[in-house]
Order: C-alpha cells, then structure tokens, then sequence
C-alpha cells in the first residue's frame, strides 16, 4: 500500500529547508526503519548543480525534477524546451543524479479559443526532441475559473500524450485545498482515461480532517488510495467522492489482505492496481508525520 508512497518535498512550502538540511533529512529517513516507504527526493531545476555538488555518496540519490519555468512568461515553452535541454545532457553525464521522474506545471490558458491540447502536446513533443521519453513524466494544470470544464480533456491529451497527471490537494490557503467533488471527478477522469497521477501538498496525515492550527480541510493520503482503487473498479462519483470526505478512521480497515472502507473492499490486488495505475505517490515535507500517524493508527509496524 505505501512502498515508496512518499516523494520528499522539504524544500518546498511549508517546510521550506535550506537545500543541504532537506538533503540531509532525506539521507537519514534512507537509514531508517521505514526507508522503503520512501520515494524521491523533489528537486528544483534550478537546484539540481547545487545538489549535485552536494550528493557525494557512491550510489545516485533517485530525484524527481520540478520544470520550474517562469508559468507567467510569454516565452514558456521556451524557456521549458531550454531547462529540458540541459536535462538531457545532465542525464547523460551526472552519475551523482538518478532522474526518476520530471514534473512540469503548465501555465493557464492565454484565450478562449487555446486548449489544454495543444499545450501537452507541446510538451510532449519536447520530450521526443531531447529523448527524455523514458522518464516518467507529471503534467501539473492550473486551478483555475477554466479548470472544471478543462479537466476532462486535458486528462484525454495526458493519455494521448503517454504522460501523467499531477493533483495538487493543498497550499498556504484555503483556497488552495480543492473540495472532495473535485479531486473525486478528477480521479474518475484519469481512471476512465488510464492517466496515472501523483498528489501533493496538504498530505502530511493518512485521514482527512480539519487542521486545528489553520481550520483548513486537509485530505488524507489513506482517503486517496481508497478513491483510486475504487475509481479504477469503476465505483460511481458519489461513493469516489464520499471515500475522499471520510474523516473517521475507523471507517477504514487495513491489513495484508487490502483494505475496507464501510463495506467497500479493495482486495489486495486491487490495491497493487490501484499503486501501478492509480495513485503513484505523493509529494510531502515530512516523511515523519505520515510514518507517525500510521504507526498510532496500528497500520504499520
């Protein structure tokens, strides 16, 4: 259920640790008892020199690259097709990196008339030029007045385009953190379409609940992996839904057969599904407090 669930994002919001002290936590969660519940270690483009100058260690430490290319600059796709460039020839030549995945937020759309479409294939061509094919990559779309109706084609051009899907669950603010309805259409989508996807941001806890510190309605990594088994056997909206809103953990039951939530059981194979097609990991700045939560729950040993 959680092998390498979890992709290490200290660097980023709300943590936010200098490059050296998140690579350091990352290194020691390697030596844990827990260190196969690890992923990889997200990365900044332009962070990549400075950790690889700082990653000395025999073996490559498995990174995944954000494409953080200016979403805002008329000159994107450019300046994308440049940092994918460098990557290429950095791929080759840098044994300190292992690139396991890449992760590319797309800016909105500029006029009516424009199509999420057009810019996945774009991407995807770009992918073709610098050979970069055979690494897993995450396409990020824009939360914004356009998204809902956007969203099912530009899950149709993911699959289209042989890329992933990236779901962003949380942020600073409320508005930020997407309802249960529109992380739920979203999985259907990318389960009807056979799209895997990757979460982050607000997935600290395995349960969804409301934040006492801030209030926010925070989702649970556990909720997701329920709704992702359950999208791919075809579950209606509703019970998709209804299993991401969960805030009760002992509606859940976990064990080495799969998991039950109210009835609803995803068999262990299901699961496997589930982690191969579905739900692939999850981006978090903490690997302690997901460990915690599940070793209080009774749900790891």
């Amino acid at each position: 259920m959680f092998s390498e669930s979890v992709d290490y994002a200290g660097l980023f919001p709300p943590a936010e640790l200098a490059l050296a002290q998140a690579y350091e936590e990352y290194r020691a969660t390697l030596r844990s008892a827990h260190a196969w519940m690890l992923g990889r270690f997200i990365v900044p483009f332009s962070a990549l020199a400075e950790l690889a100058a700082l990653h000395r260690e025999p073996s490559p430490i498995g990174i995944s690259v954000i494409l953080d290319a200016d979403r805002g600059s008329p000159l994107w796709l450019n300046d994308l097709s440049d940092r994918l460039g460098v990557l290429a020839d950095l791929a080759d030549r840098d044994r300190a990196l292992s690139i396991g995945s890449l992760e590319i937020p797309v800016p909105p759309l500029r006029a009516a008339r424009d199509s999420y479409g057009a810019v996945v294939s774009q991407v995807g061509a770009l992918l073709d030029r610098f050979a970069l094919r055979g690494i897993p990559c995450y396409v990020e779309f824009p939360r914004d007045q356009r998204w809902p109706q956007e969203m099912p084609g530009a899950v149709g051009s993911l699959a289209r385009s042989r890329l992933r899907s990236k779901i962003r669950c949380g942020g600073l603010v409320a508005a930020a953190f997407p309802s249960p309805s529109e992380i739920a259409a979203h999985l259907q989508a990318c389960a009807e379409h056979r799209v895997a996807w990757k979460a982050t941001a607000g997935l600290h806890h395995p349960i969804a609940h409301r934040a006492p510190d801030t209030g926010f309605e925070m989702h649970g990594f556990v909720n997701l992996l329920a709704a992702a088994s359950f999208a791919l056997q075809g579950a209606p909206f509703e019970e998709i839904e209804a299993v991401l809103a969960e805030r009760s953990s002992t509606a859940f039951s976990l064990s080495a057969t799969g998991l039950d939530w109210r009835g609803r059981s995803s068999a262990q194979g299901a699961i496997e599904r589930a982690r191969r097609e579905g739900f692939l990991s999850f981006g978090s700045c903490s690997v302690k407090e997901p460990i915690e939560d599940l070793l209080a729950l009774g749900w790891l040993t």
